[in-house]
């Protein structure tokens, strides 16, 4: 799992289109579009969104998803789907962003991580007149909120409504495809993020969550964090029937854990028994969470048979 990493942030000035933001108490202008995102604000724009900054490889899929692809004028270096994204312009990170990178592409819409670290971020470039959504892309259900603050936004309402329900007919889909029967218990699996010390991921993961859809369980998931970090000697005594893996590239295999005399007490790195799992499809909530369902029910199921 990647770190999050800092990047300098600066001031630009130059003329940017003027929007207005209003408490979320407040009554918007008539006729604006506008509604409140994850941080609780009100976000009036005087007319539909034609240049967005993508600051999250989650809200850059939802908004080609939504067919504003060709409003995207600004993304992440992480923003990797689909292919199409990777050439629009790269300003670098999403978390704590650069400021003056953002500005240059002259956007009237930003889409940003509502984290507590970027809103300095936010403020700055509301200060600019840019337009700010804060979206907090955590966990399935997160999609469908984000795709129709998106869509109003950018008057696509109708795109939303329709990517929502065809969202939610395709997981409830892959759901009942993964719905373990006759095929034996649910796996045990451990997600492995670090080796030394062990840090894993517990129930607040939406790789928690994928997993529980696929008809999986995770052997950390009564731990309530996103992340932990845990002992040894836990993973051994709660024997996960496989490891998983989040790989940038899948090809190069899983990680070498049994080459660690100490890994070698668990009984899945003993027998090689892992999932290598590509990032881009499981590490971020998308569009594609139903094709993450199916993919994975469909390996639990050669895992379970080997």
């Amino acid at each position: 799992m990647a770190r999050v990493r800092s990047f300098a942030r600066r001031l630009l000035n130059s003329p940017v289109p003027v929007v207005a933001l209003v408490a979320c108490a407040g009554q918007a202008p008539a006729g604006d579009a506008a509604r409140v995102d994850d941080w609780g604000r009100t976000l009036a724009l005087a007319a539909p969104a034609r240049r967005i900054v993508s600051l999250s490889p989650s809200t850059t899929e939802i908004v080609f998803a939504l067919g504003l692809g060709g409003r995207l004028v600004g993304r992440t270096t992480w923003c990797d789907y689909p292919a199409a994204a990777r050439a629009v312009p790269d300003v670098g990170n999403g978390m704590e962003p650069n400021v003056e990178a953002v500005a240059a592409r002259r956007p009237d819409l930003v889409l940003l991580y509502a984290s507590p670290a970027n809103r300095p971020a936010a403020d700055r470039l509301a200060s600019l007149g840019i337009a700010v959504a804060g979206l907090t892309l955590d966990r399935a259900v997160d999609v469908r909120r984000a795709a129709r603050l998106i869509g109003a936004l950018a008057g696509a309402s109708r795109a939303a409504d329709s990517l929502v329900a065809a969202f939610d007919s395709s997981l409830s889909a892959a759901r009942a495809f993964a719905a373990p029967g006759a095929a034996g218990p649910r796996l045990r699996l451990y997600v492995h993020v670090w080796a030394d010390p062990p840090v894993t991921v517990g129930r607040g993961s939406y790789l928690d969550e994928i997993l529980r859809f696929a008809g999986a369980d995770n052997v950390f998931g009564d731990l309530a964090a996103s992340s932990a970090t845990v002992s040894l000697e836990s993973v051994v005594s709660r024997d996960p029937d496989g490891i998983v893996v989040l790989a940038g590239d899948t090809s190069a295999g899983p990680p070498d854990l049994s080459a660690r005399a100490a890994w070698r007490a668990v009984r899945a790195v003993r027998e090689g028994r892992y999932l290598v799992l590509d990032g881009s499809l499981y590490g971020r909530p998308s569009p594609r969470v139903p094709l993450a369902v199916r993919d994975l029910s469909g390996r639990l199921l050669r895992l379970a048979a080997r």
